[in-house]
């Protein structure tokens, strides 16, 4: 599945990209290095899609079909500097972009009725190394799974990154990146060295800046940001550049090192043998064995893992991760791991499926496997919480009984536990923008249907489970010693609804904690006029 052209094209341009960016290292002069490494400009022609253009239809929504824009206009530009003059235009005629990538957030920053101009990415699409920076280049449209490939074939290294294949880097590496390698490299935004960044300042001046973790960087509180505030913020990224914190020497070492084979895991218990009593322990002994193996030092680091707990309507409890296999004793931790969850149900497996395979393989197959995954015509619905500690019993009482409703089914509904801790907790809650350093488990709330006429149920199956589980502080998972906030790659405009969010902490608190007032330094230094915004962005100092 890898793509050749973009590969070959990709390592070609690391010459061109190595020789611009060192020589073009102040702000103003920042336009013309990805634009060099990203292929000439089309001349003064950028594609730009209109209501009456056919493709208009297919490029006004992403993976959620639930959400539909409405722009004059789609822009899509190749270049960095052709964002440069997409960005002026609408600088000029004072139009409302919004930005898309790979088109998986969840909620409606890009596809909306606000937005005049919709500025899509994905030609932008590029991976390589650049030999001058000593670092890998992704451009903000190249997908996960063709970062993966490229990384591993060109260079055998990868990032810890997600598990959808058709996620696009732009908004993905800004926000975090979890994955199940994340446990023993950390997220993606921690091996961010640089990004190339496309801003509109007071004057209304459009400029490509490069911010890099360098100290002696001036724009190096851009690069801070970028790592983990979310996507949209503060311009339009139209390059990282990747290295692992302390990396030196030749490429192979610049990045993570995959496993060469792992024990790629699907394991289903049977739900309707799960009573009340056996699910509660379930909870108590799997965030007990989370915790305890939280620390970076654990051989279960190299463990990564998702536990979907779905409707139970829609099947068994699942147990779906993936074990490097060249760990001492990697099969007996794995085995040990999987009785002890049978253990805490008190029933065995319905079925155990554990390949061992190479690394690629295995993370094809992840990452593309069942229809969520697969299918763009699906309307979803998602939320998150971070946990530090165990569940309490009131809310392990509302989980139950919000999973074997009777009177709501759906094969798609999941309370997912995904595994964290580990490498992800060695950086401080102020390295980088990614303030959540010290939760053990991700908690995601997804929803999945296929028609319009059900959005109603699940929507409020939704809503009504989140509510509930977190009603001892207001409706929301607010940072205390039992929650931690919520992911800002999970977006949830419900967050800033008073009467979903009655609690004292407001939605940019759950999602960057203390974190928030320094984003909005660099948001009124990078964007003072707040020309960069969606429903969620950063606002400025004194604004809500």
């Amino acid at each position: 599945m890898l793509n050749r052209r973009r590969f070959l094209a990709g390592t070609g341009a690391a010459v061109a990209t190595s020789g611009a960016v060192a020589a073009l290292g102040t702000p103003a002069a920042a336009a013309q290095p990805a634009a060099a490494a990203q292929g000439a400009s089309r001349g003064a022609r950028i594609t730009t899609v209109t209501p009456a253009d056919p493709r208009y239809v297919d490029m006004v929504s992403g993976s959620n079909a639930r959400l539909v824009g409405t722009p004059e206009a789609i822009r899509v530009p190749a270049n960095t500097q052709e964002v440069v003059e997409v960005v002026r235009e609408a600088v000029r005629d004072r139009k409302q972009i919004v930005i898309r990538s790979g088109g998986h957030c969840f909620e409606d920053f890009t596809f909306n009725n606000e937005a005049e101009i919709l500025i899509d990415l994905r030609l932008i699409n590029q991976v390589g190394y650049d030999d001058r920076r000593k670092a890998f280049y992704v451009d903000p449209g190249a997908t996960l799974l063709d970062i993966y490939e490229t990384l591993h074939s060109g260079w055998g290294v990868t990032l810890p990154g997600g598990g959808c294949h058709s996620v696009g880097a732009g908004g993905h590496f800004a926000g975090g990146g979890y994955g199940v390698l994340s446990r023993e490299h950390g997220i993606v935004s921690d091996h961010i060295f640089a990004v190339e960044v496309v801003t509109v300042d007071k004057a209304g001046k459009v400029r490509a800046v490069i911010a890099t973790r360098d100290p002696k960087d001036p724009n190096r509180d851009l690069l801070w940001a970028f790592a983990g505030g979310g996507g949209g913020n503060f311009g339009v990224v139209t390059r990282y550049w990747l290295r692992t914190r302390g990396a030196t020497g030749a490429p192979e070492n610049l990045l993570p090192r995959p496993p060469s084979t792992v024990y790629y895991v699907q394991v289903g218990w049977p739900w309707e043998k799960v009573t009340k009593a056996a699910f509660k322990r379930l909870l108590q002994k799997y965030t007990e064995w989370s915790r305890k193996h939280s620390g970076a030092d654990s051989p279960y680091t190299a463990l990564g893992h998702w536990l979907f707990i779905q409707h139970q309507s829609s099947g068994p409890i699942l147990l779906v991760g993936q074990m490097d296999a060249t760990v001492p004793d990697a099969r007996k931790l794995l085995d040990d791991f999987i009785d002890y969850l049978s253990a805490a149900m008190g029933t065995e497996p319905v079925w155990s499926d554990i390949q061992h395979l190479p690394f690629m393989k295995a993370t094809t197959f992840g990452t593309t496997a069942g229809e969520p995954l697969n299918n763009p015509n699906l309307r979803t619905m998602h939320k998150s919480a971070y946990m530090k500690s165990d569940f309490p019993d009131r809310q392990v009482e509302v989980l139950y009984r919000q999973l074997t409703r009777p009177d709501y089914t759906n094969q798609y509904t999941y309370v997912v536990l995904h595994s964290a801790g580990g490498q992800i907790n060695e950086l401080s809650a102020t390295e980088t923008a990614s303030s959540h350093r010290d939760s053990h488990l991700v908690i995601f709330y997804e929803c999945y249907w296929h028609k319009a006429e059900d959005d109603e149920k699940n929507l409020g199956w939704m809503r009504d489970t989140y509510r509930e589980v977190y009603a001892d502080t207001g409706g929301v998972p607010v940072p205390n010693r039992v929650t931690d906030g919520c992911y800002i790659n999970y977006p949830d405009k419900d967050l800033s609804d008073p009467e979903l969010n009655k609690s004292s902490v407001p939605w940019h608190d759950l999602y960057y904690k203390g974190n928030y007032r320094r984003l909005q330094q660099v948001k009124a230094k990078w964007d003072p006029t707040d020309f960069f915004r969606h429903r969620h962005s950063v606002r400025l100092p004194g604004k809500r």
